[in-house]
């Protein structure tokens, strides 16, 4: 078996789609950090064949499988075998309840000269050839047909799992044989030995299961069956006398049915003409109609007249005017008084607030006026001071000098400012200036003031102008709309009208309520009389239709009272006549019973004489008694069979125990087992020996005494000496020196045709130091070199994968691991 390319998704640390194309990869590594998911591409390719993993421990660890919170895993794996090209693909789900399944599985016989690359493409399940496996049943004895090893096997010569690799090795003699029974499928011959022991037991049991049906058949002799034979004779010649007496039997028992039919339907008539009588209270029925039909033409009367004083009422409430027309005309007059009154109101504060605006404007020309008198004082004021200036230079000057600054005119510092002499021109006016100024804004400010009080009031008046224009043009509508109309006197009077008749209609109509709700009570009683009394004439009809066969009379349908009186009065005296035909009948009726019993006494007596007993079916009883006896000498004549037939059993289930336990005996001693034990692992030594001696360049033979494994050491003149003394390097060759002849030697043992293409390691070469890494570098190429199958190593150490000229390189992500492959 050759892999050539993988595919998984969701498969354990494969959560997202990954291939792994091992196209001309003669000797490649699989490396990564440790964890990333190395031996999980090993697992994947295990599984597409298999269904399960070495470390998963059997299938029941199906659901490892599954990439964590994944639904489904998928690996598909096309790999070659013996030649042909063959595709495997397993679908594992998880159902909604938690358990995880196989979905799909299967494998195809893909046609010759099959472009894998095509499989990126999409194609269809039905493109990769013949179907030969469709099921996972079907998928193990497909795989052992084309690959050549089951499961144990397949993980012992091409997939070689992690931490096994030297076990073999350095097994103890008693461990490895162990092994060799499991690996070479041994243990079979222990099965053979436990079914064997099984199997004399069965044969055995059934012995003695023969042996007590046999003892049960000790009563089926000639005499027994003679016996029989006389017995089923008797009963047929008393089936023959029975036969014969029953007819006369049937014929007494017929007149006897037909006599006291005849009695039974003469008191059945006489049982229906004594039943008929008059129901009670039958003559108030009609009476009870009569009341009832008059109640209710009363009240349907009383109806129509509460109905006609509704209407009147009606007619004078509409003839009394439109409520909502008056109630409208009444809402204006109160309306047209209410705006009068707002009008008066409105007009006073007109008035008011125009006597308001008039002293407003008087006091804003006011100041206004007195404003302009102020700046008028200020220009004389400003005037007067610039003549003082001019006639005093000097004052002028000191207005312009400051504490520390230069003079404008000498620019010498000026420390201290002159103070202004008392009774200057210049002072005068500036205290003139100061003063008219203080007294111009303080007539602006009043002016602004006025002003603004004057704006307010001019909008005070216009809103209440405004106003009672509103108001008189409301009064104007008001009485247009009341133009012409009635007086709010007479629209009250007129509204108090309406209300009268509209109480006097509401009881109107709550009398027309009571009255229907009356007349329905009456038309329900009357409905009750009358069905009372269609009930009393139905049950007559009854009654008088159940006579018909006797010819009753002609029945009064105007009075039923009547019509049940003279019906009850005929069926008596039909009841007396009858009376007299029956004592007749019942005589007939004793003298035919009393002949059946005749009859039937002498039935009971031939059936005594036989030994049967008495019973209402003798025709049946005496069939019975002949099938009895027929069947007991056929069980007789069964028996005396079945027990020929037990007697040829007990020879063959006697002669399979004897063959059992000697085959039992022959396989206990396990003489077989350790026989084939042996030449295995004389033939697996050899193959390793000569394995390790190409491996290791012609220094190293390997052989073994008693169960123990040593070499042979050619470059120490031929030592012997334990394998334990074996360095790291000379011990991986010898372990796979080991692995690949015990391979070799499953496939020849192999009950098919095994193709072993391909070798796998799972080893951790981490412990190894760097001279004994080297060796089994080396080693690992010349195995490679040697051409015959593909050689594949997982690792993490650096130093080896860099000596393999093709790697695939695993890495893994928070999501998922991936593979991609390096070098040539």
């Amino acid at each position: 078996m050759r892999p050539i390319r993988l595919d998984m998704a969701g498969f354990t640390v494969f959560r997202d789609e990954t291939t792994v194309d091992f196209t001309d990869a003669d000797f490649f590594a699989l490396v990564g950090p440790t964890g990333s998911g190395k031996s999980t591409v090993l697992d994947a390719i295990c599984f597409a064949l298999y269904g399960t993993v070495p470390r998963w421990g059997g299938t029941r660890g199906l659901a490892n499988a599954l990439a964590p919170s994944a639904a489904e895993a998928r690996v598909r794996l096309v790999f070659e075998s013996a030649g042909a090209r063959y595709v495997a693909t397993r679908v594992v789900r998880r159902d909604s309840r938690g358990n995880v399944k196989t979905a799909n599985a299967g494998l195809q016989l893909m046609p010759a000269g099959f472009d894998v690359t095509k499989l990126d493409t999409g194609l269809s399940p039905e493109d990769l050839g013949e179907v030969v496996a469709g099921t996972p049943a079907e998928m193990d004895e497909a795989v052992l047909e084309a690959v050549g090893l089951p499961y144990e096997q397949f993980t012992s010569c091409v997939l070689l799992p992690q931490g096994q690799f030297a076990d073999f090795l350095h097994a103890k003699p008693a461990t490895r044989q162990q092994i060799l029974v499991n690996l070479l499928g041994l243990g079979v011959y222990e099965e053979v030995q436990k079914r064997a022991t099984a199997r004399a037991a069965q044969a055995e049991a059934k012995l003695e299961a023969v042996d007590q049906l046999l003892a049960g058949l000790t009563d089926v002799d000639d005499d027994a069956l003679a016996r029989a034979t006389a017995q089923a004779d008797r009963m047929r010649e008393l089936a023959a006398a029975v036969s014969d007496a029953v007819p006369e039997l049937e014929a007494a028992r017929a007149t006897a049915r037909d006599a006291a039919a005849a009695l039974d339907a003469l008191d059945a008539e006489l049982a229906v003409l004594g039943a008929v009588r008059a129901p009670d209270g039958i003559a108030e029925v009609a009476r009870a109609v009569t009341t009832a039909r008059a109640e209710a033409e009363a009240a349907a009367r009383a109806v129509s007249l509460a109905e006609e004083r509704e209407e009147k009422l009606r007619g004078e409430l509409a003839a009394a005017g439109d409520e909502s027309a008056l109630r409208r005309q009444l809402d204006a007059y109160a309306e047209r008084e209410k705006v009068a009154g707002q009008v008066e109101t409105v007009r006073a504060a007109m008035e008011a607030a125009e006597a308001e605006h008039e002293a407003a404007a008087e006091a804003l020309a006011q100041a206004r006026a007195a404003a302009e008198r102020a700046e008028e004082e200020l220009a004389a004021a400003f005037r007067a001071h610039e003549e003082a200036k001019a006639t005093d230079q000097a004052m002028a000057l000191r207005a312009h000098l400051i504490d520390g600054a230069p003079c404008p005119v000498c620019e010498q510092v000026v420390t201290d400012v002159p103070a202004v002499p008392a009774g200057s021109a210049v002072a005068r006016a500036v205290e003139a200036g100061k003063a008219a100024r203080a007294a111009s804004e303080a007539a602006k400010r009043v002016v602004q003031e006025r002003d603004a009080a004057a704006r307010e009031v001019d909008r005070v008046l216009l809103r209440v102008r405004t106003e009672h224009d509103g108001l008189r043009s409301r009064l104007a509508e008001l009485d247009d709309r009341l133009a012409g109309a009635p007086t709010a006197d007479s629209l009250r009077e007129r509204l108090a009208e309406h209300a009268r008749l509209r109480r006097a209609l509401d009881e109107a109509a709550a009398g027309v309520r009571a009255g229907r709700e009356a007349a329905r009570r009456a038309r329900g009683t009357l409905d009750t009389a009358e069905e009372r009394m269609r009930a009393s004439w139905r049950r007559f009809d009854g009654t008088r239709d159940g006579l018909a066969r006797f010819g009753p009379p002609a029945a009064d349908r105007d009075d039923v009272a009547a019509a049940w009186a003279a019906l009850a009065d005929w069926a008596g005296a039909e009841a007396r006549r009858r009376e007299t035909e029956r004592s007749g009948l019942a005589a007939a009726v004793a003298e035919a019973e009393q002949a059946a019993t005749a009859v039937a006494e002498r039935i009971a007596g031939i059936l005594t004489d036989a030994g049967l007993p008495a019973t209402d079916d003798p025709v049946r009883a005496a069939t019975v008694a002949v099938e009895r006896a027929e069947a007991d000498r056929r069980r007789l004549v069964e028996r005396r069979e079945q027990a020929a037939e037990l007697r040829e059993q007990r020879a063959g289930h006697e002669r399979a125990a004897q063959v059992a336990r000697a085959l039992a005996g022959h396989l206990r001693a396990n003489n077989f087992e350790r026989w084939l034990l042996a030449e295995a692992l004389d033939l697996l030594v050899d193959g390793a020996s000569r394995i390790l001696r190409e491996l290791s360049g012609g220094q190293y033979d390997l052989v073994h005494d008693k169960g123990e494994f040593f070499v042979v050491d050619h470059h120490d003149a031929g030592l012997r000496r334990g394998v334990r003394t074996l360095s790291g390097g000379e011990t991986f060759q010898a372990s796979l020196a080991l692995a690949l002849a015990l391979s070799e030697q499953l496939a020849g043992m192999s009950t098919t045709a095994a193709s072993l293409e391909s070798i796998v390691l799972d080893e951790g070469f981490g412990t190894l130091d760097a001279a004994t890494l080297d060796t089994v570098a080396a080693t690992l190429e010349n195995l490679a070199a040697r051409g015959d199958r593909m050689v594949g190593v997982v690792t993490h150490v650096p130093a080896l994968a860099e000596r393999i000229p093709v790697r695939f390189e695993v890495r893994k992500d928070a999501r998922s691991a991936r593979v991609e492959r390096v070098g040539r």
